[in-house]
């Protein structure tokens, strides 16, 4: 028996120490059942008093009605036994009351009664137990609120503002956003952005706060003229909600603001993000009315931005039937937008029966009234995918020349969904081309067998054409000529090849091409341009531009093989010269070109090509094809230092990836990472979260996960959320570790150490800074994160007046001077400055300083040479030497002409000091600087 209680003791202290979610979850229904396995009903309340608490904050509301009233009957029973309170750090039975009439009031399926009966029944424990009031007030005022009842809700709001507070009471952050919900929804906008930002101000957090309470003044600030606060609202509240469930009411108000801001897009990924949701907690009907009605909200504004027939993904479910009835095939914007408010209005009607008000009716018409206001907020993580050129083709003519097109690119998925709207042609010659397009594909698909039983369809096809003697060479060769790559298909072809002088010049083309392109696949690319040269010969004998065409791409691609980029680039330049290509054939060469550019470092240029690919592959409607274009375009604009550009075609990309399947996450990566550089850091860090969510699921390799992580910690720094940034440093430094990358576990280590430093965790700071310093001498090769480190330490330790500082710095400078690292040498020799200063040691901190001054300069850094001056010359003026600190200060002064900053307080402190000289035609002279 020992031996199971020992668990059960293991698993609370775990999870205690676990954070909400599902394997926090996992842990309690454990405890459950290996409490209920002992038959030791003081351990299952132990347990349940747990699940209760868990279930709560995960959305589990029928697990969390079940577990309360198992705990409050043992309660009742035998309070000595079943305590209220047992004092572990989480929620007491009388607090978990709050919880149950609110969950009652969810779902229509309870009555008036029953809710009124908990109210009741919370009061008389409360009573009885010697609690304050405050607790049973707040419940009863959400009831009322939440029934409809505003007059009555608005008397309680008074009278709890007059009751004292007491332990029972909802915390700063709870209260205060409870409040201001209640404000925004009874128009006193002004009050309801108050309260969140005394919140905010105070620091004041919970379960899910502040998240809560940022959602419920976004349109308040919008109507208040404050769009920026409005945005950094949205983006910390969605980016804090997003990953849990039961934060499905506030990722509803978010959607709204998306829609309301003119970022239709990114609400319509919102929706299809956290449409699932839906199904997460039966009995939270309410919160399923609220996210219905924003996604009706939000799809109406999607459909009138021109995507009516946009396909939501996601909403085909079978489990979401219940919500918006069955529907053939994937649900448009526009037909989901109507289910959603007809279920909206369907589940607002139910409630409103139930509590005898319009009080959800009321909600609709307030949310419809949205529809006349709108305001420009952008956000820039999502975008509409549109082709204005690509139009869908008349006839199976047009389909024919689309086929075409879409082939010579090599967009296959899209030649073979046009294919079958072109094989009605009527022209013989088309429908043979059509069917030699359609094997070619499904063998490059691996779909040889489908091949071979159209093989016979293709030859009658020619030979209807009256080309009897190619006919007769494809069924001799077999799938030979449409790349078949066997040694047997090999074989054929080189003994047709053998004899092929009297076959018709295009027959000899057709030979050649085919065994060029096996070449290709076997990486003999010297061979493919041979037999490249004898096709070109033969088909332009035939006077076959097309084919002509495609066998000088084959050509190309032989000459890249061979690594000869000069010769390929000459060649695609001619090439994209000619006025009779075809639009795959361009597109397809000016990526190709785009690509050869951007290995040479012509980012520019090759973006220039790649975007233009772009526009001709929208032209075509190839989806598929034109995800990876996008994502090309996007990295030539990244590597050519223009995140902007990026951005834009990263952003595509994403959606196409979505819309078409692929590497999502690795999509939405490169968008972030471009936002981040943007400057767009609060986004960034969204879908950097996305990502590492993805990629945890995936269990991707811990390496991939930790630069992610790092990436995120960074965007949460430049976002000001520095709480959290400490967390994913940290997080990053532990998956760099279990990739054994010491260099990148230790620069993760420093940049935590940094912010801890920022905000005087000092102690910590320079523990992790140790640690840091520790692990970074397990990978010596890596210079720049070692002098990192170990300088950042140096810094630590001086500033603590820690003479371990100089030796660091002297090996920083020995790693500078060894890599002719001008720059580093020069910080580190201002580091040692200051390091100095703080010991009193003035004289050498003065020289050291100056030294690195002089460093600075020689290497064209004026303005850090100005900085170290700076320090030197208020060392001197300091120590009493204020006729010794003016020339360097002087100096400070001309260094600093591109600095604005600086150059403003080298000023200011240059006039203070001359004045204390008597030197005051100097002085004012100085000072006219600032006026200037």
């Amino acid at each position: 028996m020992a031996r199971p209680q020992k668990r059960f003791t293991q698993l609370i202290e775990e999870i205690d120490r676990t954070p909400w979610g599902p394997a926090e979850q996992a842990l309690v229904a454990e405890a459950v059942a290996l409490a209920v396995e002992l038959g030791d009903e003081q351990l299952e309340y132990e347990a349940r008093m747990r699940q209760t608490a868990s279930a709560n904050m995960n959305g589990a509301t029928d697990v969390m009605l079940n577990s309360f009233a198992w705990c409050l009957a043992r309660h009742d029973a035998d309070p000595q036994r079943f305590p209220a309170d047992l004092e572990y750090g989480g929620a007491d039975l009388m607090w978990q009351f709050k919880w149950m009439a609110s969950s009652l009031r969810s779902s229509p399926a309870f009555s008036l009664d029953q809710i009124a009966a908990v109210l009741d029944d919370m009061e008389e424990h409360y009573r009885a137990a010697g609690l304050g009031i405050s607790g049973v007030l707040t419940a009863r005022f959400e009831d009322a609120w939440d029934a409809g009842r505003i007059d009555e809700a608005e008397a309680l709001r008074v009278q709890l503002e007059a009751t004292p507070r007491d332990d029972h009471s909802h915390c700063d952050a709870c209260g205060r956003s409870q409040v201001a919900g209640f404000f925004a929804e009874t128009d006193r906008d002004a009050e309801a952005i108050r309260l969140v930002e005394e919140m905010l101000e105070g620091g004041f957090s919970c379960g899910e706060e502040p998240e809560h309470a940022l959602s419920r003044v976004l349109v308040p600030y919008l109507r208040a003229g404050r769009p920026d606060d409005a945005k950094s609202a949205h983006l910390r509240s969605y980016r804090l909600a997003k990953d849990n469930p039961d934060n499905l009411r506030i990722v509803a108000n978010n959607i709204v603001f998306s829609a309301l801001t003119g970022n239709e897009a990114r609400a319509l990924a919102q929706i299809e993000r956290h449409i699932g949701w839906l199904a997460h907690d039966g009995l939270n009907v309410d919160a399923h009315f609220a996210a219905l009605a924003a996604f009706a909200f939000a799809l109406d504004r999607v459909t009138a931005a021109g995507h009516a027939h946009t396909p939501v993904r996601g909403a085909d479910s079978p489990a979401l039937t219940a919500f918006f009835g069955d529907h053939d095939g994937p649900w448009g914007a526009a037909d989901l937008a109507a289910a959603a408010w007809a279920s909206a209005e369907r589940i607002g009607a139910e409630f409103d029966h139930r509590d005898g008000t319009d009080g959800h009716a009321r909600a609709l018409v307030r949310l419809r009234a949205l529809a006349d206001e709108s305001y420009d907020v952008p956000v820039r993580s999502d975008a509409f995918v549109s082709s204005p050129d690509s139009t869908t083709p008349a006839d199976a003519d047009a389909w024919f020349d689309r086929a075409m097109d879409l082939a010579q690119f090599g967009a296959e998925h899209e030649t073979l969904q046009a294919l079958p709207h072109a094989l009605a042609v009527e022209d013989p010659s088309k429908l043979a081309q059509l069917m030699s397009m359609r094997l070619g594909i499904l063998i490059a698909l691996d779909r040889a067998d489908e091949a071979a039983d159209l093989l016979p369809a293709r030859i009658d096809a020619l030979r209807a054409t009256g080309l009897d003697v190619q006919a007769d060479l494809e069924q001799r060769l077999g799938l030979a000529t449409f790349g078949l790559d066997t040694p047997e298909a090999a074989a054929a072809l080189e003994d047709e090849l053998a004899t092929a002088a009297s076959l018709p010049a295009w027959s000899r083309g057709d030979l050649a091409i085919s065994r060029a392109s096996l070449h290709m696949h076997a990486e003999e690319p010297g061979a493919a341009l041979d037999m490249a040269e004898i096709a070109a010969r033969a088909f332009a004998e035939a006077g076959d531009v097309r084919l002509s065409n495609t066998t000088t791409l084959v050509a190309i691609a032989a000459v890249l093989q061979k690594g000869d980029i000069e010769a390929a680039s000459a060649l695609l330049d001619r090439f994209l010269d000619q006025d009779d290509l075809s639009i795959g054939h361009r597109a397809q060469a000016l990526q190709t070109r785009a690509r050869v550019r951007g290995g040479s470092e012509a980012f520019v240029e090759g973006a220039a090509d790649a975007d233009e690919a772009t526009r001709l592959l929208a032209g075509l409607g190839a989806t598929t094809a034109l995800a990876a274009a996008h994502l090309l375009a996007g990295a030539l604009w990244e590597d050519a230092g223009d995140p902007e550009k990026a951005v834009t075609r990263y952003r595509v990309t994403s959606r196409l990836v979505a819309q078409e399947g692929g590497d999502q996450a690795g999509a939405d990566f490169r968008l972030a990472r471009a936002m981040l550089a943007a400057g767009d850091a609060e986004v960034a860090a969204e879908l950097f979260g996305q990502v590492l969510e993805s990629e945890e699921q995936a269990e991707v390799h811990a390496a991939s996960r930790a630069m992610t992580a790092s990436l995120l910690a960074r965007a949460l720094a430049a976002s000001g959320e520095f709480g959290q940034a400490v967390g994913a440093f940290g997080y990053a430094a532990e998956l760099f570790g279990e990739a054994e990358e010491h260099a990148d576990q230790a620069v993760a280590l420093t940049e935590r150490a940094k912010i801890l430093a920022r905000f005087d965790e000092n102690d910590e700071a320079i523990e992790t800074l140790e640690a840091a310093s520790e692990i970074v001498r397990k990978a010596p090769d890596a210079v720049g994160a070692l002098a990192d480190v170990l300088h950042n330490l140096g810094q630590a330790y001086g500033a603590r007046q820690d003479d371990r500082a100089f030796a660091l710095f002297d090996e920083v400078a020995a790693l500078a001077q060894e890599h002719e690292a001008g720059w580093l040498l020069a910080d580190v020799t201002d580091s040692r400055g200051r390091a100095l200063a703080q010991f009193g040691r003035t004289e050498q901190a003065v020289a050291a300083a100056l030294t690195a001054a002089d460093g600075f300069a020689a290497i064209g850094d004026a303005g850090s040479a100005g900085g170290s001056e700076l320090f030197a010359a208020r060392l001197l003026a300091g120590d009493d030497r204020a006729a010794d600190a003016v020339p360097i200060y002087r100096s400070a002064l001309e260094h600093a002409a591109e600095v604005p900053p600086l150059r403003q307080v080298s000023a200011l402190e240059l006039g203070t000091v001359l004045e204390s000289l008597g030197r005051h035609v100097e002085a004012a002279e100085v000072r006219a600087l600032l006026d200037a």
